[in-house]
């Protein structure tokens, strides 16, 4: 179960990547794929954590609205030129953690115990350990 979280969670990461990447893709390309990648994380979840209709109605806009605010973050910085990839993590780690939080307060206590066990509190832990690094730097520079 764990390691199916992990291989959909790369393919889902895989599928978001050419809205990130660096290569020129029209307005219209770049909303397809994002609804795709919705439309394929929100499958995959529905089946590992069998939900509900409304579960699926919030997590969809959940990660609608946080997916669609973290790419034109992201795109600010691409325009603003800015060459620093920890700048680009913070911004996916801000997003990621919104959508993490949004999720406990959606998911029951039995549904919550399947999405922290299939990965999701691995990967909470990963973003508060970079954000413990960059408050660390940031204190240092002071």
């Amino acid at each position: 179960m764990k390691r199916l979280f992990v291989l959909m969670a790369a393919i889902c990461t895989l599928a978001m990547l050419p809205l990130f990447a660096q290569s020129p893709q029209s307005k219209e390309e770049q909303e397809k794929a994002l609804y795709e990648a919705i439309d394929k994380e929100i499958e995959r979840q529905t089946t590992v954590l069998d939900l509900a209709d409304w579960q699926i109605f919030m997590i969809d806009s959940t990660l609608t609205h946080d997916y669609k605010a973290m790419a034109a973050e992201i795109d600010v910085l691409r325009q603003s030129k800015v060459s620093n990839p920890t700048a680009y993590m913070t911004t996916q780690d801000k997003w990621f953690e919104a959508i993490y939080q949004s999720y406990l307060r959606i998911l029951n206590e039995e549904q919550r115990v399947k999405y922290l066990k299939s990965g999701a509190s691995k990967a909470k832990k990963a973003r508060d350990k970079r954000a413990e690094k960059a408050l660390a730097a940031e204190q240092k520079k002071k």
